[in-house]
């Protein structure tokens, strides 16, 4: 497995572009702004972007959803409970950040325990609910990707709407920290960690 990070957009979330060495398909994680640059990363590397999938449904995670799926004919993935945010700037917050934004709609809708593959790699899909009601993390051999549930040393904020303190907590909990300590954490903003570093160091577990 290759991952390429991107911090994208005035507020630098993380954008992961990941990819099987064999057959070069990739999927592309979070596109939240710098379409240019996402695009100019999949052409160096001669990708096949099969899927796009969005953590949750903030306009900081889903800025550049329809340039990168213009550039790529990928299909759009998320959860069903996030997916009323990308047509809606009110819910998905762009409105209070002064340019609504909409999104095209999901081509699929991915619910926990799914798998999406691409190439010879698989991702399970882990409903993690908190920071938003459809939140999920994406895991996959010797890695996590989190989103907005969990960073390197905090957790994701719950003032949002939907947001919920506890539901955070109990999803990682539940979902993240049965990993392997060795489990690399691909948080949706800041440097990476492991699940072994969190579980030890991280004040809110």
């Amino acid at each position: 497995m290759q991952v390429k990070s991107l911090a994208v957009g005035s507020m630098m979330a993380n954008c992961y572009i990941v990819w099987c060495e064999e057959t070069k398909d990739a999927l592309v994680i979070d596109p939240g702004g710098d379409a240019s640059r996402i695009l100019a990363e999949i052409k160096k590397e001669g990708l096949k972007v099969k899927y796009i999938v969005n953590t949750h449904g903030h306009i900081d995670h889903i800025a550049a959803n329809y340039d990168v799926k213009e550039g790529t004919g990928a299909k759009l993935l998320i959860h069903p409970d996030d997916a009323p945010l990308l047509a809606h700037p009110d819910l998905n917050l762009s409105l209070y950040m002064g340019s609504p934004f909409q999104s095209p709609k999901a081509d699929m809708l991915i619910s926990d325990g799914e798998e999406i593959t691409i190439g010879n790699l698989r991702f399970e899909v882990l409903h993690t609910p908190g920071h938003t009601r459809g939140g999920v993390c994406l895991k996959t051999e010797g890695a996590i990707f989190t989103g907005d549930t969990l960073f390197a040393g905090s957790i994701g904020r719950t003032d949002f709407p939907g947001g919920s303190y506890k539901q955070l907590l109990d999803s990682i909990r539940s979902k993240i920290l049965p990993c392997d300590d060795s489990c690399v954490v691909y948080p949706g903003h800041g440097p990476a960690s492991t699940v072994g570093h969190e579980r030890v160091n991280n004040p809110f577990l």
